[in-house]
This record gives structure tokens, C-alpha cells and sequence, in this order.
């Protein structure tokens, strides 16, 4: 198939082929004409790295997954370095998480405070009688802890 089909039938674009061509993960074979020539197994190989791509794989970490179909194995992720990806991308992820858990818990406490601060500033305001010189309301706190 040519790389306008094979680009359609991957639901990519013909740049997004050339590129990953000139990167070495896909190899085009060419018609007598000079035309790129595609088969079922290069679609293969493009849906294996959209998937990878979806997952938030960067594309060269996918190399290994497709070395891993074009050895000839049924699965890209049945070899030992494709493994090695997803087993250092499980671990990225858990550092993110973790990162993200303990900005979650600042912006919790920092909202606690804010919502005691503007539950006395309330208070305090209510206490307040026009024009009794009852004074500034609290200045806002931001209390961020790094």
C-alpha cells in the first residue's frame, strides 16, 4: 500500500510517516517508480506506536517494542527490553504520582487555613458594629511550604 492509504488506515498523517521513517522505526519499501511501498506488518508497527504514544511513551522509548514485532514475536511487549520500558515507565509514573500526592496535600492544608482565615475574618466582621473602629481584617495568609 502507498503512504497516503497506510497513513489513513494508521489515522496519521503522511509528514507523521516520514518522520517516523527517518527515524528508523519504520522502513519503507520502494516500487520500481520510487513510491513508498507499505504492508499489513508496517500497520501493525504504527498502531503499536500510537498505543505506546496514548499511553504517554515518548517516541524512541517505543524502538524497543517495535525491534520486538519486526524480530518476528506476536506482540510488541513479549521481549525482554520492551519489558525494561514499561517497567522504567511504571516507575516515572509512580515518582509523578508520588509528586503529585504530596502538591495535592499543600493545596489541601492551604485551603484548610484559607477557610479558617475567612471563617474568622467573618467572625470578626460580624462582631463589628458601623462605626466602632473595630479595626483591619486579617490580612490574607498563604502559607506555602516547598
Amino acid at each position: 500500500m502507498r503512504i497516503g492509504e497506510l497513513a489513513k488506515r494508521a489515522g496519521t498523517s503522511t509528514r507523521t510517516l516520514r518522520y517516523y521513517e527517518s527515524r528508523g522505526l519504520l522502513a519503507a519499501r520502494r516500487t520500481g517508480n520510487g513510491y513508498r511501498d507499505y504492508d499489513e506488518d508496517d500497520l501493525r508497527l504504527l498502531r503499536q506506536i500510537r498505543t505506546l504514544q496514548d499511553f504517554g511513551f515518548e517516541l524512541e522509548e517505543t524502538r524497543p517494542f517495535v525491534d520486538c514485532l519486526r524480530a518476528g514475536h506476536p506482540a510488541g511487549d513479549s521481549c525482554p527490553a520492551s519489558l525494561a520500558v514499561y517497567r522504567r515507565k511504571l516507575g516515572e509514573l509512580d515518582g509523578l504520582i508520588g509528586q503529585l500526592a504530596g502538591v495535592r496535600e499543600q493545596v489541601a492544608r492551604q485551603l484548610a487555613a484559607a477557610e479558617e482565615a475567612a471563617g474568622e475574618a467573618a467572625g470578626q466582621a460580624a462582631g463589628h458594629t458601623a462605626g466602632d473602629g473595630g479595626g483591619e481584617p486579617p490580612a490574607p495568609r498563604c502559607e506555602m511550604t516547598g
